[in-house]
C-alpha cells in the first residue's frame, strides 16, 4: 500500500461466545475476524489487525489494543473524512454488540501494538460464595466452591514476582519462551452487600504466555483453600515442565484490563528491544 497511516485501535469485548482472540480455521467465531472483517469492508481494503495481547476462549478485554495499517486515500471516503475518529461510530452500527471499540486514532509508524509494550495488566474476578456469582456477572466473575484464605493466597502471589521461567504455569508452545517478568501480583477483597465473598487478583507482567495467568490464579486458589501449603508456589518455579498439580481457573474471571506504552520517541527501540530478546530466549529454548 502506498501513503501508509497506521491506526490504533482501543477496544473492548466480552469474550464468553468466542473462541478466543485469535483468527483459527474452520470459521469458528473469533474477535480478530470479526474485526478484521468489518474494517475491510468499511476501508475497502484486506486488514491485518496485530494485537497487545491474544487472549484465551472466554477470557474478556476492557482495554485490548491492537494496531492495523491503511491508506491515506481509504481513510479519505466521505463517511470518514480523513478523520480515524470516525470509524468508532461506522464500527459500532456494524460489530456484534460483545464487541465495541473504545477509541481510534493515528500513530507511529514506530507503534507497534505487541512489541511496544511495556506491561499488561489482568484481573481475574471470582465467588467463593455457595450462591456463585450475580445473574447479572455470571459472564465475568469466576465460582470457586471453596473458601480460601486472603493473605495465604497473597503469600503464594508474592514468592511468584520477579523475573522467573514459568513454565510450570503455561501450556507448551514449540520453540517458545516461557520467561516472563511478574511485576505485580496482588490479591483484594473486592466485597460487597450483593456480592459477598467476591476476590479479585490483579496481575501485571512484561507479556504472559499460554494460560498463564489464569495456572498463577488457579496455584495461589490451591493454597488458600488449604490443599497446599505456603511454599507451593515457590517449589513450581523449579519445574522444568507444565504441572498437573496447577488447577487452571475458569476463562471467564479473567479480563485484560490495560497495556502501557513508553513515551513516541521510545517505541521502536522498544520494540526492536523486544523481539530480540524474545529470538534469544527462543533460541536457547530451542
Amino acid at each position: 500500500m502506498t501513503d501508509r497511516v497506521r491506526l490504533r485501535l482501543d477496544l473492548a469485548y466480552d469474550g464468553t461466545d468466542f473462541h478466543g482472540w485469535a483468527k483459527q480455521k474452520g470459521g469458528l467465531r473469533t474477535v480478530q475476524q470479526i474485526l478484521e472483517d468489518k474494517l475491510s469492508m468499511i476501508l475497502r481494503h484486506p486488514v491485518e489487525l496485530t494485537v497487545a495481547g491474544r487472549t484465551d476462549a472466554g477470557v474478556h478485554a476492557s482495554g485490548q489494543v491492537v494496531h492495523f495499517d491503511t491508506t491515506r486515500e481509504a481513510l479519505s471516503q466521505r463517511s470518514i473524512d480523513g478523520d480515524p475518529g470516525k470509524l468508532v461510530r461506522r464500527l459500532s452500527k456494524l460489530l456484534p454488540l460483545d464487541v465495541r471499540v473504545h477509541s481510534c486514532t493515528q500513530v507511529s509508524p514506530d507503534f507497534d501494538a505487541r512489541f511496544s509494550a511495556l506491561r499488561r495488566h489482568y484481573v481475574y474476578r471470582i465467588t467463593t460464595h455457595p450462591r456463585g456469582a450475580l445473574p447479572t456477572r455470571a459472564r465475568d466473575t469466576a465460582t470457586w466452591f471453596k473458601q480460601v484464605d486472603l493473605d495465604l493466597m497473597q503469600q503464594a502471589a508474592d514468592s511468584l514476582v520477579g523475573l522467573n521461567d514459568f513454565v510450570a504455569f503455561c501450556k507448551a508452545k514449540p520453540h517458545a519462551t516461557t520467561i516472563r517478568e511478574l511485576l505485580s501480583f496482588e490479591w483484594k477483597d473486592v466485597s460487597t452487600a450483593d456480592e459477598p465473598q467476591l476476590y479479585e487478583a490483579h496481575v501485571t507482567a512484561d507479556a504472559f504466555c499460554w494460560s498463564m495467568v489464569r495456572s498463577l490464579v488457579g496455584c495461589c486458589l490451591r493454597v488458600g483453600e488449604g490443599s497446599r501449603g505456603s511454599e507451593f508456589a515457590e517449589q513450581l518455579l523449579q519445574e522444568t515442565s507444565r504441572s498437573s498439580q496447577i488447577p487452571l481457573a475458569p476463562a471467564e474471571g479473567l479480563s485484560l484490563v490495560g497495556v502501557d506504552y513508553p513515551a513516541p520517541d521510545q517505541l521502536a527501540a522498544r520494540a526492536e528491544m523486544t523481539r530480540e530478546r524474545r529470538a534469544a530466549e527462543e533460541t536457547e529454548v530451542g
